[in-house]
């Protein structure tokens, strides 16, 4: 996810090119276990930008719509192969007091590292070692149970970075038993184009035993948006199944859907009745992870700057509590 999601149209219209390849054949590789529910705070915990527009609070949130976890974004390189809150904010700052208070209110956080802007860490960083150590200090940071790799722009392109990123992932998971991660990446209405084919296929070459993998489905040409997202979603698992062998609870118990409340960067509509049968189809088959960008933005507008509101016709925090009712 961008900082601001409007860079996601350069995205899109590059996803819009792509066509998709082969699925991945099957490798010998014995499946993974599905996730335990996707559990907390993986399975229903939206997105929260503290370093973009007016961050609401996140216990008047909490108060308000029952939701206990959020996914804070976003963890970029310092310069160098260090991790900083937007690559400015240290770990201990402003970012941790708002984990402080999640937690003090019953609640959890997965960090968000990553994401369409700024300097990645899995491009910086110059191994997969050095990765994974990078993702440790954020772990050790805030005793972690989950952690998010929003990959995209560069970093999803070149399988450079993104065979660095998937080899750091296994390092960091063997390292930190129990720890669930999830990878979040663009899409196309028909599902993974041959870049997110290319890479789960990679991912199952090495082993990196990915909790949860989340596609984006907005900022895509979609039309209907809760049945091309289902369509993308249903795509998703075929492709699970087919690669790690899974079945198809197992698979949608590996896949997730990050969507964005209100009008996308490219004119596209998510309203609460669309968003509503999202999360239905979600709770239905079992999917591991159901949220959306973004918390900031899941307010009226009422004059306010589009940081701050979804620009549709909602009460605060409207998408919030649809995400609150999904449990994995």
């Amino acid at each position: 996810m961008s900082k601001v999601r409007k860079s996601l149209l350069t995205c899109a219209a590059a996803a819009a090119a792509l066509t998709l390849g082969a699925v991945p054949a099957m490798s010998a590789q014995a499946p993974a276990a599905a996730p335990e529910a996707a559990a907390a705070p993986v399975a229903a915990s939206p997105y929260l930008y503290n370093g973009w527009g007016s961050p609401p609070a996140v216990g008047e949130v909490m108060s308000a719509t029952g939701i206990k976890d959020f996914t804070l974004a976003f963890i970029l390189s310092d310069g160098t192969c260090n991790p900083a809150w937007d690559g400015t904010r240290p770990l201990d700052g402003q970012d941790k007091a708002t984990i402080d208070e999640v937690r003090a209110n019953g609640g959890d956080v997965v960090p968000s590292i990553g994401g369409y802007s700024g300097s990645k860490l899995g491009e910086v960083c110059q191994d997969a070692q050095s990765l994974a150590g990078a993702y440790q200090k954020v772990i050790d940071a805030y005793g972690l149970k989950a952690i998010d790799i929003d990959i995209e722009a560069s970093e999803f392109d070149n399988p450079t970075s993104q065979d660095r990123v998937l080899e750091a992932l296994k390092i960091t998971k063997e390292a930190n038993p129990g720890l669930l991660t999830v990878v979040t990446f663009p899409t196309l209405v028909s599902g993974p184009n041959d870049v997110g084919q290319r890479m789960i296929s990679r991912a199952n070459e090495i082993g990196a035993n990915v909790d949860v993998w989340t596609q984006m489905p907005f900022n895509f040409g979609g039309s209907d948006m809760a049945a091309d997202t289902i369509t993308a979603t249903e795509a998703l698992k075929e492709l699970l199944k087919s690669t790690f062998g899974y079945s198809d609870a197992d698979a949608y118990a590996h896949a997730g859907i990050s969507s964005m409340n209100g009008n996308t960067d490219t004119g596209e509509v998510v309203d609460q009745a669309a968003f509503q049968q999202m999360a239905d189809y979600a709770k239905q088959n079992g999917l591991g992870r159901f949220t959306f960008w973004s918390v900031n933005r899941d307010r009226p507008c009422d004059g306010g700057a589009p940081d701050s509101c979804g620009g549709i016709d909602q009460q605060p925090w409207d998408f919030t509590k649809i995400v609150a009712g999904f449990q994995g």
